[in-house]
C-alpha cells in the first residue's frame, strides 16, 4: 500500500506580515523554518520515494528542511525536465549516489492561488478598504476570484489534472509520495480525496507543519 503525504508550507515572511502572497516568491520566516523542521520529525520514519513541490521557494524550502531529518539520509534533488542546460548537465555519474537521492519535481500547477491585484497588500488594510464581506468572498468563496486573480475553482482546474496525471500515477506504481504545496492548491486536491462539496471545501483549514497522510490501494483513505 502506497502512502501520500500532503503538507502545507511553513509560515512565509509575508504570512508573518499579514500580506496577500499568491505567486510572489517569498521565503519562509524563522517560524516557518521551525515548522518545517517539526514537520520533518513527524514524517522522518515514513519511506519516501518521490517528492512534488510547487515552483515557489516557500514550498521547496519546507520540503528540503523536512527531509533534512529523514531517517533514510537520502537527499532530495530537483529534477529539471525543461530542456535547459540544467537538465543536460545535472547528470549524476555515481551509481551509489543515484541510490541516495529522492527525485523532486516542481510544478507551477501546484502553486498557490494567484491573488491578482491583492498580492502584496496588507489583509487588514484591504478589509478596511473593501469591507470584510467582500474580502471574505475573495478569500473563501469557491468561484469568486479577486480582481485579476484566481478563484479556488480556477486553481482546482490546474491542480487536480496535474495531481491525477502525475502524482496518482506514482502511487499506482507503489511509490510513497510527499507533496509540499500551499493552502489552496492542497485544498483543491483534498476536495476530491475526501469527496468534499464546494460549500465544504471553502471551510477546510490546513495547518502548517501538520502532515495529512493517506493510504492508497486504488482508493484513498486517511492513514
Amino acid at each position: 500500500m502506497a502512502k501520500l503525504i500532503l503538507a502545507r508550507h511553513g509560515q512565509s515572511i509575508w504570512n508573518q506580515l499579514n500580506l496577500f502572497t499568491g505567486w510572489v516568491d517569498v521565503p519562509l520566516s524563522a517560524k516557518g523554518i521551525e515548522e518545517s523542521l517539526y514537520l520533518g520529525t513527524l514524517i522522518k520514519d515514513i519511506p519516501i520515494d518521490i517528492i512534488f513541490t510547487s515552483t515557489l521557494t516557500r514550498a521547496q524550502m519546507t520540503a528540503f528542511l523536512a527531509m533534512s531529518l529523514h531517517h533514510s539520509g537520502k537527499v532530495p534533488v530537483l529534477i529539471h525536465s525543461d530542456g535547459s542546460k540544467m537538465q543536460a548537465w545535472e547528470k549524476i555519474c555515481s551509481t551509489s549516489m543515484t541510490d541516495k537521492i529522492i527525485p523532486t519535481y516542481s510544478a507551477w500547477e501546484l502553486n498557490e492561488r494567484m491573488y491578482g491585484d491583492l498580492q502584496g497588500l496588507n489583509k487588514g488594510d484591504t478589509i478596511e478598504k473593501y469591507g470584510l464581506e467582500q474580502v471574505q468572498k475573495w478569500r473563501r468563496s469557491y468561484s469568486i476570484a479577486p480582481p485579476n486573480g484566481e478563484s479556488l475553482e480556477m486553481t482546482a482546474e490546474r491542480t487536480i489534472p496535474y495531481f491525477q496525471n502525475e502524482i496518482v500515477s506514482q502511487l499506482q506504481k507503489g511509490k510513497n509520495v510527499f507533496v509540499s504545496a500551499h493552502g489552496n492548491s492542497l485544498r483543491s486536491i483534498i476536495m476530491i480525496l475526501d469527496k468534499l462539496s464546494k460549500e465544504q471545501v471553502v471551510h477546510l483549514e490546513l495547518q502548517t507543519g501538520d502532515p495529512i497522510i493517506y493510504d492508497f490501494d486504488g482508493e484513498f483513505t486517511k492513514a
